[in-house]
């Protein structure tokens, strides 16, 4: 049994991380922190965890008393505030897992550039924690940066191609829309009912930080530099991303090359379902679970790949992929506390 922390247990992602650890045999929640709710249950802010979570809400202000009560810290805070946990926690023996953006990056130049925030921990071992992807450097990593929600969906769409060099890296356009709850759980006015309701919009064009992320991973796998439009837009719906990614097939490739390469990458993966060539994801098919659906599509006409990828941002995007490196870091089942059928409808 671990005893496991969460830093920020009152976001979306928070609420979430506390939903899927309830169901999870080898956690024990042992402190749960917000700076604005601090004294307050966490059932009087989200009451679906009422006779369920009794503990009151404490703050990081206590942040010695929670690293030595805990084996593993979540941390569900916004970019620019995980650093300052990581630093506060680096000569205990608590490993950290931070579902925000502050160690997603191996160079942290590129992390201020996008966030602008100055990082105080540019020395700290570090592990990016997509974990089908990088399954082996997250088991012994002292600190996992969970991947984001549009960077999960998109990365994993695209790395087949990009670790069998089947497509122009210069070509890859990623064109993804998500729920508003990816947005967070603070009043703003675009999410406001009013503004959302049977709207459909694009935002952070040329500019998405997820951008430089799903570069960082893109580059690794296929051994060349890649730079990418990425595009993002809020649907007026709650959870689910879907990712719509395309790129030109190298010459020569055949379709059979690219089935191959997803087969030969995801094949055995529990978490990634494969639709196939012509299949079509749906954020529906995989609503409050921790499952990737991916489908893919070959434009002959300008050879070109198209490949659909849904989650849902707050499992898959965010808490359940979380659970997931915390599983592998323990060298446990990866499917603990996350082998649930997707709601429906």
């Amino acid at each position: 049994m671990k005893k496991v922390s969460v830093i920020g247990a009152t976001g979306y992602a928070g609420a979430e991380l506390l939903r899927i650890l309830h169901n999870h045999p080898e956690t024990q929640v042992v402190h749960i922190t917000s700076e604005s709710h601090a004294g307050e249950y966490i059932s009087d802010l989200y009451p679906h965890l009422r006779g369920i979570y009794n503990q009151k809400l404490i703050s990081m202000k206590e942040i010695d008393k929670i690293g030595k009560d805990s084996d593993f810290v979540f941390i569900c805070l916004p970019h620019g505030h995980a650093m300052k946990v990581g630093k506060a926690l680096e000569n205990m023996p608590t490993r950290i897992i931070d579902l925000g953006a502050d160690y997603r990056f191996d160079d942290t130049d590129i992390y201020e550039a996008w966030y602008k925030v100055e990082h105080i921990h540019k020395d700290a071992p570090r592990v990016y924690g997509l974990a089908e992807l990088y399954r082996k450097q997250i088991k012994d990593a002292k600190i996992i940066g969970n991947a984001g929600c549009y960077t999960t969906a998109s990365i994993l769409a695209l790395a087949p191609l990009a670790k069998n060099r089947l497509i122009k890296m210069s070509s890859v356009v990623v064109d993804a829309k998500s729920g508003v709850s990816g947005a967070g759980r603070g009043a703003k006015l675009p999410n406001h009912f009013p503004e959302l309701y049977d709207n459909f919009k694009a935002y952070g064009v040329a500019t998405h930080r997820h951008t430089p992320e799903i570069e960082q991973a893109l580059t690794g796998l296929s051994g060349e530099t890649t730079v990418l439009n990425f595009t993002p837009h809020l649907v007026p719906m709650s959870r689910g991303i879907l990712s719509t990614c395309y790129a030109t097939l190298q010459e020569g490739v055949t379709p059979e090359q690219v089935d191959k390469a997803y087969e030969d990458m995801y094949g055995q993966e529990f978490f990634i379902r494969l639709l196939g060539r012509n299949g079509y994801p749906a954020t529906k098919n995989v609503r409050g679970s921790n499952y990737c659906e991916l489908g893919w599509h070959i434009d002959l006409r300008t050879h070109r790949v198209i490949v659909l990828s849904a989650i849902d941002n707050l499992v898959k995007g965010a808490a359940g992929q979380a659970v997931q490196n915390f599983n592998i870091a323990c060298g446990l089942d990866e499917k603990l506390g996350l082998d649930v059928v997707p709601m429906y409808p």
